[in-house]
């Protein structure tokens, strides 16, 4: 593999939870693969007192606490570790802040290739790329300058465009690397390779063939310490936006005429405008919204929503969201795609589920074994086929078997988690799996209308921890004649 330029990544917010779960390990796992460039340098910018010492001596310890490494192994990675305290929304800091990178520039050789990697709070996103465009930070005349912004990109629409336009004065578009972990996810990446490599998936992939899609993104954690920012947030911002949007664009999306960044992004554009808007007969049938209320789960007593650490006890914030979409094109017009997310579930699972048509001649009956597709993205990325055989014994019995595909089965699985393919891609200039522009707003165009309706909603659907959702959510499906994969009434607890 071709290792990217020489460059310096900036962190800023480098004391902070993402930095220390998910940033730096990533980091840390590129640099032992060897797939980092020659030379490089990783600086840290927060508000929190710390040394170019102590910052690497915290790192060290918490790489090998989370990483289970020797500490010489951490400790050689942490030489290419530095650390600058400022303040982010202060110009006058960012004086200091040129000086050091120039000097890591000419120490480590990186000719001014710079990431600034922004692991803050969404509210410090105008300041930082603000102070950096100022301070010509932003210019790519003595080396590349790549700015890295996480979710959530806005808080609705107005927020969104407000953002977007302020970028825009500070950094061009091809400069700006909006991330979405779960489009690093080797599966989600593969679904593109399975469906075009392939000719015998790709012509069954359209109305002719497919009766339902559905997408699941379950998660079995609750809010956890998170409260005060999920209340504020809920299941449509923090998921349904950005996530499982761009999923449901990859499973949808025409072949690109060639593999590269504009093409990929131009055909994700495409099916995000081609989704049917929500009318307020679509928010009251096709829209359920939920919330986790306590339960017993493997003999331990989790709470409810509104019992969570920071969340008002009036809270109406959805955990919970599950919806039919309709694609209002030529290859999807008819078919429904059946999305929902929420915590608190009986597992943490994502997965889409591609249902075939059943056969037009019933030669075996009604009770036929389904065709399903199931690519799963998280845990134990695999991908399934579900058909019928005949059952052994007397008679033409049809029964349903499976046949998979688990990644972790590779002989060499070198599987680069999603924030090391991310990183990696950002560092090589490869925008094809981060969210473009007119992407992200597309996206917000379609989800405001559920933002206005849940202010107006004056009630959610109650599901206990621990189940698949409300009953509600398996009304929406039957009454299509159709169902979930999970339905409420198969709780799988382990």
């Amino acid at each position: 593999m071709v290792k990217p330029e020489n460059n310096s990544i900036v962190i800023f917010g480098a004391s902070g939870d993402l930095t220390k779960r998910k940033l730096l390990p990533a980091l840390y796992h590129l640099y032992v693969n060897e797939l980092l460039p020659e030379d490089f340098s990783i600086l840290g910018a927060s508000k929190t007192a710390f040394t170019d010492d102590s910052f690497r001596e915290k790192v060290t310890n918490d790489l090998i606490k989370s990483e289970g490494i020797s500490q010489q192994q951490a400790e050689e990675f942490c030489q290419h570790l530095y650390y600058i305290s400022m303040d982010m929304t202060d110009a006058d800091s960012y004086v200091a802040f040129k000086e050091r990178l120039e000097i890591l520039s000419e120490k480590h050789n990186t000719v001014g290739n710079a990431i600034y990697y922004m692991a803050t709070p969404p509210s410090l996103y105008a300041s930082i790329s603000t102070n950096l465009a100022k301070h010509k930070l932003n210019k790519d005349r003595n080396g590349w300058k790549r700015l890295i912004v996480e979710k959530p990109f806005g808080y609705d629409l107005k927020s969104a465009n407000e953002l977007d336009e302020h970028l825009h004065t500070c950094f061009r578009e091809r400069q700006v690397y909006r991330i979405d972990h779960y489009l690093g996810k080797e599966t989600v990446q593969n679904l593109l390779v399975f469906r075009f490599s392939n000719g015998f998936f790709e012509p069954l992939w359209n109305r002719s063939f497919i009766d339902y899609v559905e997408i699941t993104a379950a998660e079995s954690l609750g809010v956890e310490e998170r409260g005060g920012y999920y209340d504020h947030s809920g299941a449509v911002r923090d998921m349904l936006q950005n996530h499982l949007l761009q999923v449901l664009a990859l499973v949808a999306m025409e072949p690109p005429a060639v593999i590269n960044a504009d093409a990929m992004r131009n055909e994700v554009v495409k099916v995000i405008q081609s989704l049917r808007p929500l009318e307020e007969q679509d928010l009251k049938e096709n829209l359920v919204l939920g919330q986790y209320t306590k339960s017993v789960v493997n003999g331990e007593e989790l709470p409810g929503y509104r019992s969570e650490k920071d969340v008002d006890e009036d809270s109406r914030t959805p955990t919970y969201v599950g919806m039919k979409m309709m694609i209002d094109n030529w290859r999807w017009n008819g078919v429904p795609f059946y999305i929902r997310t929420g915590k608190r579930m009986p597992e943490r699972l994502t997965e889409i589920v591609v249902h075939f048509k059943k056969t037009p001649h019933p030669v075996f009956g009604q009770n036929a074994p389904e065709n399903k597709l199931i690519l799963r993205i998280q845990p134990n990325e695999s991908i399934q086929m579900d058909f019928g055989l005949k059952k052994p014994g007397a008679g033409f019995t049809a029964q349903q078997v499976s046949m998979s595909f688990n990644y972790n089965s590779l002989e060499e699985n070198n599987l680069l988690t999603a924030y090391e393919r991310l990183l990696l891609d950002c560092m090589k200039g490869d925008a094809t799996l981060f969210a473009r522009s007119d992407a992200v707003k597309a996206c917000w165009e379609y989800v405001q209308p559920i933002l206005d309706y849940k202010k107006e909603v004056k009630s959610l659907f109650g599901y206990k921890c621990g189940t698949w959702g409300p009953n509600r959510a398996d009304e929406m499906l039957e009454k299509d004649g159709r169902e979930w994969r999970f339905s409420s009434e198969e709780v799988l607890i382990k």
